[in-house]
């Protein structure tokens, strides 16, 4: 079993920043991929950025690049944003999952999630 645990999150004014942290206690071969998603009230969830374990190769949204930046260090990966915006506002959660094409669109591969970090970005 792979537990996730997200910290990090919080107030902040728009065009602060924020690190959030997602430990992981273990990497597994269901673990190639952890990933960033955010969720807003009444919206989807959608993934922001996510980075292969074995290769360290990241993907992020097009809405976050050149904002957010994701990173691992051994069981802990980060995902450092700036330049916030009311419209990143959400509730952040960090899932893993084994291997795949899309990591930012294919939520139903992954069987490990966190249980959720708040970020709220007020104008």
């Amino acid at each position: 079993q792979v537990q996730l645990v997200e910290s990090g999150g919080g107030s902040v004014q728009a065009g602060g920043s924020l690190r959030l942290s997602c430990a992981v206690s273990r990497y597994t071969v269901s673990t190639d991929f952890v990933t960033w998603f955010r969720q807003a009230p009444g919206t989807e969830r959608e993934g922001v950025a996510a980075i292969y374990i074995k290769g360290g190769n990241t993907y992020y949204a097009d809405s976050v690049k050149g904002r957010f930046t994701i990173s691992q260090d051994n069981a802990t990966v980060y995902l450092q944003m700036i330049s916030l915006k009311p419209e990143d506002a959400a509730m952040y959660y960090c899932a893993a999952g084994p291997f795949m094409y899309r990591p930012l669109e294919q939520i139903v591969s992954y069987n490990y999630w966190g249980q959720g970090t708040q970020v709220t970005v007020s104008s």
